[in-house]
């Protein structure tokens, strides 16, 4: 290559250094378009919308379902058409996670309790014991007046499929565990057409579930990991607004 092209390309490279790196050191520093350039509108990061959990491509419904509540009325999916709701499992003679997690459920309600379409399904893990009579004594117990808030039992593999196969929040009988039966503190926030839905975490992944055996007034436990009760309280208000 003769020398005259190295003095050209060299001039290039100057005129592209005077040019365009100033413009591309203002927009490092301004972050707002840099923000816009990483991500688009559609980026699940920046979308307002919660996203909707799926299974092999499809967004998940909550599996019909039909059980008694604390007043032995047959409550089923369909009464909670039109309603956004938070889905948990639980029995009342749990010794560990269960009186936080009610207690934050009831915190919802409390926070909530002007929209009336706003409801929550509780379904106990130990139908045996959990009798409508055991779940009204239980109702009493945690000032639960929400109308829409219904303690539910019913058959026992009923409610095992639902937990296990329906929502994929694990529950099992397990003598060996406080109480006898173990199960994820999880809640499932449920849509006004009954389909399963989150906030995207900071990576643009949906979190799926939200923790619910950490108090509000804790921030956090032992582990370091953080309250979602009131991320869990926005949601649920940001789908309460989506069809208003």
């Amino acid at each position: 290559m003769k020398k005259y092209s190295y003095v050209g390309i060299s001039f290039v490279i100057l005129i592209f250094g005077i040019i365009f790196i100033p413009r591309i050191v203002n927009r490092i520093k301004d972050t707002s378009v840099i923000s816009n350039d990483r991500m688009s509108a559609e980026n699940p990061v920046t979308n307002e919308k919660l996203a909707y959990i799926k299974i092999n491509g499809k967004p998940r419904k909550v599996p019909d379902f039909a059980f008694l509540n604390q007043d032995s009325i047959l409550i089923t999916n369909h009464d909670y058409k039109g309603k956004v709701y938070v889905v948990d499992f639980f029995f009342t003679s749990c010794p560990t996670i269960c009186p936080k997690m009610t207690n934050n459920l009831v915190y919802l309600q409390d926070e909530l309790k002007e929209y009336e379409d706003f409801g929550i399904a509780s379904f106990t893990i130990n139908p045996r014991f959990d009798t409508p009579t055991r779940l009204k004594v239980y109702e009493e117990r945690y000032d639960i007046t929400d109308p829409d808030w219904n303690l539910l039992t019913g058959d026992r593999e009923d409610i095992y499929d639902l937990a296990n196969a329906g929502f994929n929040i694990y529950a099992a009988e397990n003598p060996e565990v406080p109480g006898g039966f173990e199960h994820n503190g999880y809640f499932a926030l449920i849509d006004q057409d009954g389909y399963i839905r989150s906030r995207y975490d900071a990576s643009g992944n949906p979190i799926i579930y939200y923790r619910g055996t950490i108090g509000v007034d804790e921030k956090m436990d032992e582990n370091g990991e953080e309250e979602q009760i009131n991320i869990l309280l926005k949601d649920i208000k940001k789908l309460l607004k989506e069809n208003e």
